[in-house]
């Protein structure tokens, strides 16, 4: 019987109403799954990761409930490694690349399977399926994956008897505690397997494109819900405009990518406000940071600040040109060939320049740059890679990310800004707390690139125009 909630309502379960739940079930078993259009794609990542690691056994979980509070539980979301080389997102499962001795791999993957009807577990357990809702079963997910699966529930014994065949097993560290314990690896190579999936990861493949592109799409449409409701902001809170924005992010996709950033006034010189409690003020800027996050969990990261009355006051504008001018100068420099690094550097010497134009730092702007004294007012990077999470790759090898090149199918974020402190004594007292940052979805083509989120305006204009058109 399983242990009840300490505090509950009920002592047990009697002899015939286990009896009664038992019985009357009909077979819900699916017959009409089809493999997912995304397996192929998964099926040749599998094969590259392979590549990099012959002759080892490969574990790289999915992950499992966190608490929130007591006994309830954070939505569960999976560790996208994982997702990447399966395309499921189930928890609670692992896939496993078992070495052959030719050396590839047989993959295979550990899931969670369906509670049968034979004992209380399925309506009273801790994973019951009346609770949580209905899983895969095992040939379900095989159908679906194309890959072999087994009971999750084995995967301890089972791993911790392969271990003994002699071939070394990697695992990803710090998501699955008893899978860890029933393997014995070495860190740092284990830390190795983590940054080649995130090195796979760089270069995105035409099915992943393409669901960039409809986080995207949707971004653009959460956007333009946000200006037809910012009367209602200022009559409550950047809640509202959190609210409104996650409306959407769930009526077309799984959910927000991120913790939405909905900073009016000087919560705009915070680079992650997430708390978004603040007033929405006339006269003030909002700066919204937020992407929809698919249903197979790509997303996007967009980012345009607003005027709330609907037009620039001249200081904002002027701030905002330069921000403009220098994503712009960013923009350029994205193209195969180019080192990852140009469009920060092009971006950010623009900005030195025009600080150092306003009095703000000590020029001429070269030297200034090269001291990076304008991080006192851009503080962070001007992008970075994008895809199943927001700062995609990021376990990735220095020399194929900050220091790589670019390559054609590489998606990355073009994002510079810069944010004057309320509290600033350095500038005139009407600069502080203006927060501008434009922030833009690049991929990265066979002859440049392209702006996924191009169909947000972007020119101060071309921003006025849309909110006269929307705004609410």
């Amino acid at each position: 019987m399983t242990k009840g909630r300490k505090n509950g309502l009920y002592s047990g379960i009697s002899e015939e109403l286990s009896a009664l739940m038992r019985t009357g079930w009909a077979d819900t078993e699916r017959h009409d799954l089809r493999l997912a259009e995304q397996a192929p794609y998964a099926a040749r990542r599998r094969a590259a990761l392979s590549a990099r690691f012959p002759g080892e056994r490969l574990v790289i979980p999915s992950g499992g409930l966190k608490v929130r509070s007591n006994d309830d539980s954070y939505p569960f979301r999976p560790y996208s490694g994982y997702v990447h080389m399966t395309g499921d997102q189930a928890r609670d499962g692992a896939l496993v690349l078992e070495p052959r001795a030719d050396g590839g791999h047989d993959a295979y993957c550990y899931q969670l399977p369906r509670d049968g009807r034979d004992d209380d577990e399925f309506w009273s357990g801790p994973t019951a399926e009346l609770w949580m809702g209905r899983r895969r079963s095992l040939a379900e997910a095989q159908r679906v994956l194309g890959l072999p699966c087994r009971d999750v529930r084995t995967a301890v014994r089972d791993l911790a008897s392969a271990a003994s065949s002699g071939a070394p097993t990697r695992i990803v560290r710090g998501i699955a505690p008893d899978l860890e314990a029933a393997v014995s690896t070495d860190g740092e190579r284990d830390a190795e397997l983590e940054g080649a999936l995130s090195d796979l990861r760089l270069v995105k493949d035409d099915w992943e494109v393409a669901e960039l592109r409809k986080a995207v799409d949707s971004t653009v449409r959460g956007f333009t819900d946000v200006i037809g409701e910012l009367s209602r902001a200022v009559a409550t809170s950047e809640r509202w405009i959190e609210g409104t924005f996650f409306r959407r992010a769930r009526l077309e996709g799984n959910s927000v990518g991120y913790g939405s950033i909905c900073a009016a006034g000087e919560h705009a010189t915070i680079m992650h406000w997430t708390d978004n409690d603040g007033p929405v003020r006339p006269g003030d800027l909002l700066l919204l940071d937020a992407g929809v996050e698919t249903h197979t969990l790509y997303t996007a990261d967009v980012t345009r600040t607003l005027p709330i009355s609907g037009t620039f006051t001249p200081l904002q504008r002027r701030v905002y040109d330069a921000v403009y001018e220098a994503q712009e100068a960013g923009m350029a420099a994205v193209r195969p060939g180019a080192a990852y690094r140009d469009f920060h550097e092009a971006a950010q010497r623009h900005l030195a320049g025009r600080l150092v134009e306003w009095g703000f730092i000590e020029g001429p702007a070269e030297r200034a740059y090269a001291l990076g004294l304008q991080r006192r007012f851009t503080m962070a990077g001007t992008g970075h890679m994008l895809g199943l999470d927001v700062h995609d790759c990021a376990r990735a090898r220095t020399e194929e990310y900050v220091d790589g090149v670019l390559e054609p199918g590489m998606v990355l974020t073009v994002e510079p800004g810069l944010y004057f402190q309320p509290d600033d004594l350095t500038v005139p007292e009407e600069w502080r707390g203006i927060g501008v940052r434009i922030e833009d979805d690049l991929l990265v083509t066979e002859d440049g690139h392209q702006n996924l989120s191009g169909g947000l305006p972007r020119s101060a204009d071309e921003v006025e125009a849309w909110m006269a058109r929307f705004a609410g």
